[in-house]
């Protein structure tokens, strides 16, 4: 083993271990490595940074831009609004529902970002309908797992084997050109599921340990501000980010009353106490009651930053 050889497992071994500590970003930690390879002259400037011409890294991009305009345009969200509303309080028809809709959905944009998206989704209806979450987050992940299949740009392996054939003079896939198989692969997949879900979990699961999370809607009708209160979320670089409530005085200042603070945590919304001590942070949504305030609601967003 020569040296070269030596210092590229050094580097490797040393980016698996950065990456499973997540102490440093992983981009951050690649671009490093790259770095070092320059630096140490194993690969030429030229060579080390001739992948981010590569069609696939672009594209790769593109559909990181495609799936975040998902979310953010609401299709995402609004997709788990209508399983959970067409689904009721079937399981089957909820698993069945959920895988295709996951599948579906994750032939164009990041499985990882899918999954993600529908755990809060699939934790609230398991809880609505009593039943074990292992029942559902199974096919959950297959459904991710199996959306791969579904179309061309599904999963950067398509695009990478699609770019080689390319290369190589051969013809290439088309955008559909796997999904007879991915639809096979799903409807095989729905029925395993549906076989195999009784050793998943206990149907009755979830009434051993109900765990009862309170919302906005509880804290509206408890407090009877409907029509009053004000769902305003914290933007990047609010001057209330890193403050406690009682450090900002916004009762006495603006006549504005924080009555619940929700907070992304592990890939889902949770309430918080709106306490004195309690500090915000950034994308927090609050529940603001102004009713007994003189001062405008928009002049007061745009002051702290907030978005209605």
């Amino acid at each position: 083993m020569n040296s070269e050889l030596l210092w590229v497992l050094s580097l490797l071994l040393i980016a698996i271990v950065l990456f499973t500590t997540n102490k440093i970003r992983m981009d951050v930690v690649a671009l490093l490595i790259i770095v070092a390879f320059v630096l140490s002259g194993t690969l030429s400037l030229n060579e080390a940074t001739v992948g981010f011409s590569d069609p696939n890294v672009l594209l790769i991009a593109a559909l990181f831009v495609i799936g975040e305009g998902l979310v953010r345009t609401g299709v995402a969200y609004q997709m788990g609004d209508w399983l959970v509303r067409v689904a009721g309080s079937s399981e089957v028809k909820m698993l069945v529902l959920l895988m295709i809709c996951v599948a579906s959905l994750g032939a164009f944009m990041s499985s990882t970002g899918v999954v993600a998206i529908f755990i809060p989704v699939v934790l609230s209806v398991a809880a609505r309908m009593k039943t074990s979450p292992s029942r559902l987050m199974m096919p959950l992940g297959f459904a991710g797992l199996i959306s791969g299949l579904m179309t061309l740009v599904a999963t950067p392996p398509n695009m990478v084997v699609n770019s080689e054939l390319v290369r190589e003079g051969l013809p290439s896939f088309q955008f559909f050109s796997i999904t007879p198989i991915g639809i096979a692969v799903l409807v095989a997949g729905v029925l395993y599921m549906l076989v195999v879900r009784r050793w998943l979990g206990s149907s009755e699961g979830g009434k051993q340990k109900e765990v009862y999370r309170r919302t906005f809607r509880d804290l509206i009708r408890d407090y009877q501000l409907a029509g009053r209160a004000r769902r305003l979320a914290i933007r990047k670089g609010s001057p209330l980010i890193g403050h406690s409530l009682d450090e900002l005085h916004l009762r006495s200042r603006y006549g504005a009353n924080v009555v619940g603070i929700e907070r992304w945590r592990r890939f889902r919304r949770v309430m918080v106490s709106a306490t004195g001590g309690t500090e915000l942070r950034e994308r927090d949504v609050l529940l603001v009651d102004m009713s007994a305030s003189e001062v405008d609601l928009r002049e007061f967003c745009r002051e702290q930053m907030l978005e209605p």
